[in-house]
């Protein structure tokens, strides 16, 4: 409108986790095969495959909808351009050892068996006693519950009465923690309690993590699958005992209940402690859980080597860049929220245990001399990266002294977070890491139009990114726009029946096809009713054809409504009407002038010519504050 040079790079990430998921599913039920049955390799070659026959869907919709994007630059976070981009974005931060490799406790899914970040974990709230449905388990588990049991003290008939929300870790227990200064547990300060099970000597430890008015003052330590408990055996210089596996069951030296579920191992615990008469209560417990916002599975906090992006840094200057108004943030109330997310954010976990998305170009080096020790996998020192296994090797040789025949590179299993490769797209869709034409001219961008739920998942993550490998924030402007839910103001699922494609809002779609589309995923047949039950209540008719234009307006008319939108089809189907008149109007006045018909240059058309040009800088002011249903405030 202002004649300027304009461009909309349209785009779509590799979406790790959700796609790995999807593909194994329908290899599942089409096949009956694992990913572990058909390969690394074959599994990605399914992947593409699904890729190529469902993988446009996203770009149809936003061509019906008429986005004015230059589809000839669109780009896939896949594409051999973005995979060289992806590589030395990862090895010029890991030789400036901003990624780093560490074990540490993660945030592990067991369904998924990889490791997410804590941004991709939900918070759900429980007010007490909750039965959940877990994946991998027919029956729900309830959660909102705490557990005490005693633990006797060794050489003595005295016992320590600990509580928790999580019995089944006791397993792991390697102490019990008391405030120094509680004056009923002073004489056992230096003493041991016996574990029931394994008979093992739990130190009885001071300090002041505990609080002495909670409960009985005592907790349980167990620094293998407790993030506050880690920190405590890391003061305390504890053992770390592992006895979860990556798939969620019972391992290690854990007597009958070694092979066990994690959740059923649960309640065999409690029969055991009740039969020992250890057992001492059972009670109602607010809390907050855990969730995978991927598998939908408990969280289980697990001891992982994964690699890392150190975060302080570059969230310093981010925050700062908001501060001072470089990069601006609307609405302003999520500038808050930047600020309180910056100042306390953690080191980004990047490594996941998965086969589709970027390796990580990392190597574990092995040096074939026997004057040089062997590495461990936590060692940073042998661990290198390298743009091509060429220059990994020269690194590697270089590092130890020695000729690179001597030198043997294992790469790294493990894939990069989505989020990685999505954080670079700003200045990779333009070439870089070559100083491209197109990179000088359009990086940095004027705005970034995306939803406020991955304003930290992605938005931040680009300004990182674009401030450390460029020097340039990515962009001047972040537009964060509602979240689109249903009528009823639920977050869409497919297992609810209540997701809306924006092509069955354009085309029309009668309820019959709505079910046969459920068909079409991988929804087992009891969530296939469900969501039946879900669309008859919502689309009893199924979804009337509503076209493009109705649909623009009215998510434009929903974006004064605040955090999320709940999206109505009768409010799409009156916009229709609304937008059929506006064309019928047109129409009618349009028979009126006839085929012939030339513009007149006279003094009424200048008028009204006149009028249009005053109204322009007002409409761009009201465009500028984003508002899109009113024209003008008049």
């Amino acid at each position: 409108m202002k004649g300027r040079t304009t461009l909309w790079v349209p785009g779509s990430d590799h979406a790790g986790i959700a796609t790995q998921v999807v593909v194994e599913k329908t290899l599942w039920k089409e096949e009956q095969k694992t990913r572990h049955d058909v390969g690394r390799d074959g599994f990605i070659e399914k992947v593409w495959q699904w890729k190529h026959a469902k993988g446009d869907r996203i770009s149809h919709q936003l061509r019906r909808l008429g986005s004015s994007v230059d589809w000839e630059r669109y780009c896939f976070t896949m594409d051999p351009k973005l995979c060289t981009a992806v590589v030395e974005a990862f090895v010029r931060l890991h030789d400036e050892k901003i990624i780093y490799r560490s074990t540490r406790l993660v945030n592990w899914s067991c369904t998924l068996k990889s490791a997410i970040s804590d941004i991709e974990v939900d918070k759900t709230e429980l007010t007490g006693r909750t039965l959940l449905p877990i994946p991998g388990y027919k029956e729900k588990i309830e959660f909102g519950v705490i557990v005490s049991f005693a633990y006797k003290v060794d050489g003595s008939d005295e016992e320590i009465v600990v509580a928790t929300t999580r019995v089944e870790t006791m397993l792991g227990d390697v102490a019990v923690a008391v405030h120094p200064d509680d004056s009923r547990y002073t004489h056992l300060h230096g003493k041991y309690v016996v574990h029931p099970f394994c008979k093992r000597k739990l130190p009885i430890i001071c300090d002041t993590y505990v609080s002495m008015e909670f409960g009985t003052g005592a907790v349980k330590i167990t620094p293998a699958h407790d993030h506050n408990d880690y920190e405590i055996g890391v003061r305390h210089n504890l053992q770390l005992i592992t006895v979860i596996d990556d798939e969620g069951n019972i391992t290690g030296d854990c007597g009958e209940f070694t092979g066990m579920k994690r959740f059923h191992a649960r309640k065999a615990i409690m029969d055991a402690l009740k039969k020992m008469d250890l057992f001492r209560g059972v009670a109602d417990n607010p809390m907050v859980v855990p969730i995978c916002s991927r598998s939908k599975d408990i969280v289980e906090p697990l001891i992982k080597p994964q690699w890392y992006v150190k975060c302080d840094e570059m969230a310093s200057k981010a925050t700062e860049a908001v501060r001072s108004g470089e990069l601006k943030i609307t609405p302003e109330s999520h500038a808050k929220i930047w600020y309180r997310w910056m100042e306390g954010i953690r080191d980004w976990c990047i490594s996941r245990q998965l086969w589709w998305g970027h390796r990580i170009p990392a190597y574990f080096v092995t040096v074939n001399d026997p004057s040089i020790p062997k590495g461990e996998e936590i060692d940073n020192e042998y661990w290198v990266s390298g743009r091509t296994i060429e220059e990994a090797l020269s690194k590697a040789a270089a590092r130890f002294k020695v000729d690179s025949s001597k030198i043997t590179l294992r790469q790294d299993e493990d894939v990069l977070d989505t989020w990685f490769s999505s954080a670079l797209f700003p200045f990779s869709v333009f070439g870089w890491p070559n100083n491209t034409k197109d990179l000088n001219v359009f990086y940095p961008g004027s705005l970034l139009e995306t939803g406020h739920d991955i304003l930290f998942f992605w938005v931040a993550r680009m300004v990182f990114f674009g401030q450390k490998l460029l020097g340039k924030l990515p962009f001047k402007e972040v537009f964060l726009h509602p979240m689109v839910r249903d009528a009823h103001g639920r977050k869409m699922s497919k297992s609810l029946g209540n997701v809306i494609d924006p092509m069955d809002v354009i085309t029309g779609i009668s309820l019959e096809q709505l079910h046969k589309q459920l068909y079409d995923g991988n929804l087992d047949a009891k969530e296939i009713e469900k969501a039946k039950e879900g669309q008859k209540r919502d689309f009893p008719k199924g979804i009337p054809e509503c076209g493009t234009d109705a649909l623009r307006f009215a998510l434009c008319a929903y974006m004064s409504q605040g955090r999320d939108i709940n999206l109505d089809i009768l409010r799409v189907e009156g916009y229709r009407f609304f937008c059929n008149k506006i064309w019928n109007a047109t129409k009618f006045a349009l028979s009126y002038l006839g085929e012939d018909y030339k513009f007149a240059n006279n003094s009424v058309s200048k008028y009204f010519i006149h009028n249009l040009f005053l109204r322009y800088p007002k409409q761009c002011n009201i465009l500028r504050m984003y508002i899109f249903i009113i024209g003008d405030k008049k």
